[in-house]
């Protein structure tokens, strides 16, 4: 997978697709500082670890999730290198089953294409039809990274910056959960 060697500072001089283009334009508009990386599409954790060597910052996992009827949704962020089990974040929800939301659905709720998930897309859900979780193990890091809709470009942001402007700004209140890492034998 080819990574551009050079971080970026702000959105990218050339027109890209509109939605993309979009959460640019939100951070630009909010005062939100961002560095950028583009990438060859990258829509897997490994793929990822090159991104990450990049930016220096850990990579964030987001998962879109539904339940059994899917009239909720879920996008988790977690560390990207920390296993997902299921039933660790049922539990803490107190809900039913929950699987992955189709790639229409993601794409209808976070504007984003499938492997593309992030924080970033709440742009699209002004309706808080997605409810945001947070791993609390990423409040240790100082920054946060998602990619921009496209999995063609990582974003690394102050999670400060996240957390007391985006997310009050997009309207979505973050619900902190603790999922564990896995028992060593």
């Amino acid at each position: 997978m080819y990574v551009d060697p050079t971080v970026y500072s702000g959105a990218p001089a050339e027109a890209r697709d509109s939605r993309e283009m979009a959460v640019y334009a939100r951070l630009d508009a909010l005062g939100i500082s961002y560095l950028r990386c583009d990438h060859d599409h990258a829509d897997t954790m490994e793929a990822c670890e090159a991104v990450e060597a990049v930016l220096d910052v850990s990579i964030c996992k987001n998962l879109l999730l539904t339940n059994r009827q899917q009239t909720d949704f879920y996008l988790l962020m977690m560390p990207g290198r920390k296993p997902f089990k299921t039933r660790d974040l049922t539990k803490q929800l107190g809900c039913s089953r929950l699987s992955f939301a189709t790639g229409e659905q993601m794409q209808a709720l976070l504007g984003a294409v499938p492997g593309s998930a992030s924080v970033f897309g709440l742009i699209y859900d002004p309706e808080q039809r997605v409810r945001l979780l947070i791993d609390r193990e990423l409040l240790h890091d100082a920054y946060i990274s998602g990619h921009p809709c496209f999995s063609t470009s990582t974003l690394k942001v102050q999670r400060q910056d996240l957390l007391e402007r985006f997310l009050p700004a997009v309207g979505h209140a973050p619900t902190f959960v603790d999922l564990p890492w896995p028992e060593e034998c």
